[in-house]
């Protein structure tokens, strides 16, 4: 065996790149929802259906006149139209004067 001068250290070269996007900070957090319009997002895979319809009750429960959006008034937000209904949220999220949005399931 040929002896070699590298000790068992190798050059090695990071396979990502470098950050493309610059780190924005986070949207102010709501205190609660009570009073609130939430916007229920769903992609179409697991339970959702079932799921908002008891969080949405849940909810109400707990937060006085908190009111939602149904996700089938924005569409599955991972299928065939995906990039085009989340690129339209921040318009139709004005539109319908949405404050918070729960996202769900298998996101």
């Amino acid at each position: 065996m040929a002896a070699t001068e590298n000790d068992g250290y190798y050059e090695v070269y990071w396979p990502r790149s470098e950050r493309q996007s610059k780190i924005k900070p986070l949207a102010r957090r709501l205190e609660n929802l009570a009073g609130k319009k939430v916007a229920f997002l769903w992609d179409y895979i697991f339970r959702g259906d079932e799921i908002f319809t008891i969080l949405e009750k849940e909810l109400k429960a707990r937060f006085p006149g908190v009111t939602f959006v149904n996700w089938a008034e924005f569409g599955n937000i991972h299928g065939s139209e995906e990039r085009k209904i989340v690129a339209a949220l921040p318009q139709r999220f004005k539109e319908l004067g949405i404050e918070a949005a729960i996202t769900g399931m298998g996101c």
